[in-house]
């Protein structure tokens, strides 16, 4: 599990420092992504039921997303040769991070085994968790996180941010 600070909020310190290749084998590191807010979803594998529903909708609101400056960004343990297969089957317009050897999923503490337990966290612009979803439902979670997304922006707004 990540450490926290006095207030509960994750350490992730190391997690937007390491570099993960995406479907293309481009290196990312979530740091790069500092000044948009960002949802990072953990996946356990391409391809499967879950994971295909969970993808669809992410990729089905994706503009919805992009209108609250959110970068989406999904991580299994899976290979960036796979994630690329997985992204052109589906249409999946959005990042795919190969996280093979788990650490990303250690530093956000849901690494389960060999595979990256379903969860999604929400970052603000300053790449701080906003919000933690663990045992996540495929469906109908995108709808949710964007929900969230939009009460976090409109919270921002309303204090001047």
């Amino acid at each position: 599990m990540p450490s926290a600070d006095a207030n509960g909020n994750l350490d992730l310190s190391t997690a937007l420092e390491l570099a993960r290749p995406d479907a293309r084998g481009e290196m990312r590191r979530l740091k790069d992504f500092h000044g948009h807010n960002v949802v990072v979803y953990f996946y356990p594998k391409d391809d499967t039921p879950g994971c295909t529903v969970e993808g669809k909708e992410f990729r089905d609101s994706i503009e919805q997303f992009e209108a609250l400056d959110c970068v989406v960004i999904g991580v299994s343990t899976d290979s960036a040769e796979r994630h690329r297969a997985f992204a052109e089957k589906h249409a999946l317009p959005f990042i795919l991070l190969a996280d093979e050897d788990g650490k990303l999923a250690a530093a956000f503490g849901v690494l389960n085994g060999k595979y990256a337990a379903r969860s999604t966290f929400v970052l603000d612009s300053e790449l701080r968790v906003r919000r933690a979803f663990h045992e996540v439902t495929p469906r109908g979670h995108a709808a949710q996180v964007l929900a969230f997304m939009r009460t976090l922006v409109e919270s921002h707004r309303m204090i001047g941010g």
